[in-house]
């Protein structure tokens, strides 16, 4: 009858660490349902997850709203000035400092324009030539220009 009696109070025990394992998994569950369904008025489950299917599907297709944007602006920003080179040099020994300059602007693929200055005691001129894919369109570039396009890159 020892034995009979061992083997109950065991089976009890293992009984009481079953219920309360079940019930922490239930108020587990149950406290994550409340909060799932915390600002809900009187909705279903089924309901609540259709309107969570509705949402996403409609934040896919502004996400996707959103990349097609992007490519666009990606597209346009190739051709925007995006590299600028700058040179100062003194292309006369006469004159005191590097008051000359070349200034370039390029974009992606090193197409746009090289902004001279040569600066002398009478006067400063501007002389301004093309690029296409970081070489002169036209015009051939000086040692300068050439420089601040190295620059730019």
């Amino acid at each position: 009858m020892l034995i009979n009696l061992e083997i109950l109070q065991w089976l009890f025990i293992f009984l009481i660490a079953w219920l309360v394992s079940l019930t922490v998994l239930i108020v587990r569950n149950l406290m994550q349902y409340r909060k799932f369904t915390q600002n809900i008025a009187k909705k279903d489950l089924k309901t609540l997850l259709t309107d969570l299917l509705n949402r996403q599907e409609s934040n896919q297709q502004q996400f996707k709203k959103i990349l097609d944007e992007q490519t666009k602006i990606q597209g346009k920003m190739v051709k925007h000035l995006q590299k600028i080179g700058f040179v100062r040099f003194n292309p006369f020994p006469q004159t005191g400092g590097d008051q000359s300059f070349c200034l370039s602007l390029l974009d992606e693929k090193d197409n746009g324009f090289v902004l001279s200055s040569l600066h002398s005691r009478d006067a400063t001129r501007f002389y301004a030539k093309t690029v296409k894919a970081g070489q002169g369109d036209g015009y051939e570039l000086s040692i300068e220009e050439v420089k601040a396009i190295k620059n730019a890159k």
